[in-house]
């Protein structure tokens, strides 16, 4: 069940990239969509909140700052880096640029935070540079220079998400976190996303889905509703649902099946296509990033409650390093 979590999570986070490609091509900006889809997870994540868990609401004067960042860092520039990098590259392509951010929490953790990282790491990193350098076919670089850029900005605020986040999680519940961190993004890009000048009467306009679904119309407050539903909240349940189940590494490597479903939901729908060497890059990368995943020894303190409830899966995993430790001693 954890895996099906996972896989169904990185199935709709995919196709919701297409989607987004979409409703930008319809008219709206990748702001404006950002706006929307921050807007509408926190209001969704505040409801369940108030029905079944308030306390959970409940933020200390300490938590204020990295919740903060988080919402800013961590979740509004990720949310815009990416849907301004799709408006100019392939949707599988942006997504690969976003996912550096596994290598990059790996490395700042064993630079800066003193963790135990291992020695794949650099094999990771070298198989991503290899992989990226076929993709983007960096001898004529193929790839929209700025659509790099942004996508690179979406991987510093996974990054930061990553970080950030997984510290929270020891003082917040998940769907808190989640709540907090999309309201502060609202707020953020309220000022930036020219939210004022959209005409909404267009929202009720039949448009066409694009692609192979040409022939389909649906109106933009449609999409809106299945970006906010089904590509933003339902996934992110889904994904804490698979932690639950499993360990946090597995979870993590299930979730980058993401890239490869974002690559076959662009292809079947909007009819992005990869030529056969590109294909063999962004197979190198993934499993780079799949590497990486597995680099961390142990990402943050684990509280004693959680010990007790994750022991189990914990357990075998110390098991199995114990030869690797007695030999860096």
């Amino acid at each position: 069940m954890g895996y099906l979590y996972a896989f169904s999570a990185a199935l709709l986070f995919g196709a919701n990239g297409s989607l987004t490609k979409v409703m930008i091509g319809a008219g709206l900006s990748a702001l404006q969509v950002t706006q929307f889809r921050v807007v509408g997870a926190a209001l969704v994540a505040a409801l369940v909140l108030l029905l079944l868990d308030r306390k959970s609401l409940r933020i200390t004067r300490g938590q204020i700052g990295p919740l903060i960042a988080m919402g800013i860092g961590g979740v509004a520039l990720l949310q815009a880096g990416y849907a301004l990098a799709i408006q100019r590259l392939p949707v599988g392509i942006a997504l690969l640029i976003e996912y550096l951010a596994v290598p990059t929490v790996a490395l700042i953790a064993f630079f800066f935070f003193k963790e135990r990282v291992r020695r794949r790491i650099w094999v990771s990193i070298a198989l991503i540079m290899v992989g990226l350098s076929i993709v983007a076919q960096i001898w004529n670089f193929s790839l929209d220079f700025v659509g790099v850029i942004w996508g690179l900005v979406a991987a510093a605020s996974l990054t930061t998400y990553f970080l950030v986040g997984e510290r929270q999680m020891q003082t917040i519940s998940p769907l808190a976190l989640m709540f907090w961190s999309m309201s502060v993004a609202a707020v953020f890009w309220a000022f930036f996303s020219k939210w004022w000048e959209i005409d909404w009467a267009s929202f009720a306009t039949p448009i066409s889905l694009q692609g192979s679904l040409s022939g389909v119309e649906v109106s933009l407050w449609t999409m809106l509703a299945w970006n906010i539903l089904l590509g933003s909240f339902a996934p992110f349940l889904l994904s804490l649902a698979a932690i639950k189940k499993l360990s946090a590494t597995a979870a993590g490597i299930a979730a980058t099946s993401e890239i490869a479903f974002a690559f076959a939901a662009a292809w079947l729908w909007l009819n992005q296509t990869l030529g056969g060497f590109q294909i063999a890059g962004a197979l190198i990368v993934l499993f780079g990033i799949i590497l990486a995943q597995t680099a961390r020894r142990s990402p943050v303190p684990i509280s004693a409650d959680l010990a007790l409830e994750t022991g189990p899966i914990i357990l075998p995993e110390l098991i199995e390093e114990l030869p690797e430790q007695a030999t860096d001693r």
